[in-house]
């Protein structure tokens, strides 16, 4: 890709949490920090937030990003934080592409703004808002194997120094939240080891079916929207079958904030 650096760059699986996330100093932001310092800047960025939502696929190609606060009852504070990072066109034509040629058919969205699955990331990871980011959206209607092609088909933007970001959560259940809970629920702890495990094995049957036969399924993940981003990230590391978990904590009994790397 023309102005692109020619270099392999991993993926990523990111858990989003709660929209304070964007103000919190915990574990979490900490290590996105750190890891972010200590690997290399990439060259643009593509993050498919389990917050924007749609049948088609939808492929951001905006100028300068503006973002939407999705959510209501938060401090004053968090509705000051923006997101300028510019687009990149070009980068978003390439997605168009690599998708048509698995037979989904993107469409670019001109006006779409980062809704926080993205900017509450971002803004921790790389707060000047210089690296040209696009924006997808998910289709949870789509079955999770072809969920997975997407992530295969993305995979060559990893090639030009891309960083793909898959935000959602692997256990995030609002209705099951503990506000006031400060050690993690065995149900939770459960079905985010059973996820592990399926990962280093790269059992990609079971993770198709986890609905069926992973434990406390239903209380881990009420709709697909969260679960989505992971198959994708994982994906785009299918050439090389390689995972990494590097961060699990959780939040409020059961909100689970995981950081899983595909290379």
């Amino acid at each position: 890709m023309k102005g692109f650096i020619v270099s392999m760059m991993p993926s990523l699986f990111l858990s989003h949490g709660t929209p304070l996330l964007a103000l919190e100093k915990n574990s979490y932001t900490s290590f996105l920090k750190d890891y972010m310092q200590a690997m290399k800047k990439p060259a643009a960025i593509v993050i498919l937030s389990a917050h924007w939502e749609n049948e088609d696929q939808m492929i951001s190609a905006v100028g300068k990003h503006e973002v939407i606060y999705d959510f209501v009852g938060y401090p004053e504070e968090i509705f000051q934080i923006t997101y300028p990072a510019r687009g990149c066109l070009e980068l978003s034509d390439r997605i168009l592409t690599l998708l048509s040629r698995i037979g989904v058919l993107g469409e670019l969205d001109e006006r779409r703004p980062l809704d926080h699955g993205a900017w509450g990331l971002l803004h921790i990871m790389y707060p000047e808002a210089d690296i040209p980011t696009v924006s997808m959206s998910i289709s949870p209607a789509l079955p999770l194997d072809k969920q997975y092609e997407i992530g295969k088909a993305l995979r060559k933007l990893k090639e030009s120094n891309v960083l793909i970001i898959g935000s959602g959560g692997i256990v995030h259940n609002f209705t099951q939240i503990q506000k006031d809970m400060h050690v993690a629920e065995g149900w939770a702890i459960e079905f985010e080891n059973w996820v592990e495990e399926k990962i280093m094995k790269w059992d990609l049957q079971s993770l198709f079916n986890y609905e069926k036969i992973a434990p406390y399924s239903t209380e881990a993940v009420p709709s697909k929207e969260h679960f989505i981003p992971l198959v994708i990230a994982m994906g785009t590391g299918d050439d090389n079958k390689k995972a990494a978990l590097l961060h699990r904590s959780f939040q409020y009994g059961n909100l689970s904030l995981t950081a899983w790397k595909f290379d």
